[in-house]
């Protein structure tokens, strides 16, 4: 392999893997303490109202964010397919037509969201204290749009070559810089006037565009083998059977996102039912489990690489042998984060709630029967890592809605006159144990590893010498 990107068809599995999803996982973490700390400085000298108003935009910015997720995992996947087959000229068609995409979407989006900032927030039912600070804040993080998604795009472009320390170093740049400028924009020094929220937004804006800059000229100084140079322009032409890929399988990648955020919504409208306390316990709990699904995420992304690589090398030997230690690895860290939070659960809800409350209590019950459920969580994460480097997208989806839909929500609520909030807290580990119960099926007798990423032929490498399990005719969606 060329400079800039690895080979990960070679070498131990193990220890690449690990190598490989440290740098997501610490990247994953670094973007939320960049978040809490941006949010004390609002919080802690702007008020209540200014960081309600950070919520607020901070959620709408999620929301895109996840809205583009899907397909800049299945530009990672292709990528690396491509990669596996040491096809860097079909790489680089992806590369094209990729950054041509989020570079459209990112400006439309920039320029819809400066027009309805004031109705958008309306919408959302902003408080009226906080609607000038909403305001403000979130018309600049829409002019930053282009700079997030297309961080994101090279983020995909990058993991996809086997790279995903590079994007990591450039974050803790862009995390720097932010923490740095936001103080100093916030307040005001010397020429630089106060600004106070807009100089939050204005800090996020500036870091991440400069570090959007730099990354871009650091990748074409060491020559990456996916740069487009001046006589290859015409590859970002869109090419429609790439676009149509991207959408197709990103789209359902995409909703897995939205599946369990919506999920996380509802059974907070049934803890709510139980007063404040209750909430609070609950809350305290999400914040922290927060932190242990992210060990899951990152390994998912890591295996999602590491596996199309190999599908596209048809290196099938390995792609059951990064599946299995994916799953190690994942539950050794998960299971060392659940560990913890058990060990100093008081202490850790001490954070935030308040010292001898009987919220404490409910943190420590409901705790104690879901937390290690996350630990089968974790299983579902990266097994649907592995069986979506071939394209297999769909059944994922469908196995998270049965789990958060089909099972978590309705066992909750039909229990809930009979059992109370233990209703609720069971139903994390029953819907835990039915995803990853599906997914190991799904995993070992369905059809994905005969799945294509893209219809033709001769666009996407063919995944072959499936196991005897998969020997079906090939299909090209699950």
């Amino acid at each position: 392999m060329k400079s800039g990107s690895t080979d990960l068809t070679q070498g131990p599995i193990a220890r690449t893997l690990v190598l490989f999803s440290l740098p997501i996982l610490f990247g994953n973490v670094l973007q939320s303490l960049n978040s809490t700390v941006n949010s004390v400085w609002v919080g802690k000298y702007l008020g209540e109202a200014a960081l309600t108003a950070t919520s607020i935009a901070n959620t709408v910015t999620f929301l895109l964010i996840g809205a583009v997720f899907g397909v800049s995992m299945a530009a990672t996947i292709l990528i690396a397919q491509y990669f596996g087959a040491q096809r860097l000229e079909a790489a680089k068609r992806v590369v094209g037509t990729s950054a041509t995409f989020f570079a459209l979407v990112s400006v439309i989006v920039s320029l819809f969201g400066i027009l309805i900032t004031d109705r958008l927030l309306s919408v959302m039912s902003t408080p009226a204290d906080a609607m000038p600070f909403a305001t403000a804040y979130l018309r600049i993080i829409f002019v930053a749009m282009p700079f997030l998604y297309m961080y994101q795009f090279l983020m995909a472009v990058l993991r996809g070559a086997g790279d995903s320390k590079t994007p990591f170093l450039f974050l803790v740049v862009t995390v720097v810089f932010d923490i740095a400028l936001n103080p100093l924009f916030i307040f005001g020094w010397g020429p630089i006037p106060r600004m106070g929220i807009a100089g939050s937004a204005l800090a996020t804006l500036i870091a991440n565009a400069v570090t959007f800059v730099a990354l871009i000229a650091h990748l074409y100084r060491r020559k990456h083998p996916l740069c487009i140079h001046r006589d290859e322009w015409q590859l970002f032409r869109m090419d429609p059977a790439i676009l149509k890929t991207l959408v197709a399988k990103g789209i359902p990648m995409g909703l897995q996102m939205i599946v369990l955020s919506t999920s996380a919504v509802a059974m907070i409208s049934l803890v709510n039912r139980f007063g404040s306390e209750t909430t609070a316990a609950f809350g305290a709990c999400f914040q922290l489990w927060s932190y242990v699904q992210m060990p899951a995420f990152a390994v998912a992304a890591a295996v999602s690489s590491m596996a199309a690589q190999n599908v596209g090398a048809r290196r099938w030997d390995r792609v059951g042998r990064i599946a299995t230690s994916g799953v190690l690895f994942n539950s050794l860290v998960m299971g060392l984060a659940i560990g913890v939070i058990y060990l100093f659960n008081r202490s850790a809800y001490g954070l935030f709630l308040t010292t001898g409350g009987h919220a404490i209590e409910i943190a420590v019950h409901l705790n104690a029967i879901a937390g290690w459920s996350f630990l089968f969580f974790g299983v579902s994460m990266v097994l649907f890592g592995v069986v979506r480097s071939t394209g297999a997208v769909t059944a994922p989806l469908v196995i998270l809605l049965v789990a958060m839909w089909g099972v978590r929500f309705p066992f909750a609520l039909g229990l809930l006159d009979s059992l109370g909030p233990d209703a609720i807290w069971w139903s994390f580990p029953v819907s835990a144990l039915t995803a990853a119960g599906l997914s190991l099926v799904f995993y070992r007798f369905g059809r994905w590893r005969n799945v294509r990423m893209m219809a033709s032929r001769d666009a996407s490498p063919a995944p072959s010498r499936a196991p005897p399990v998969s020997a079906a005719a090939t299909e090209t969606s699950t």
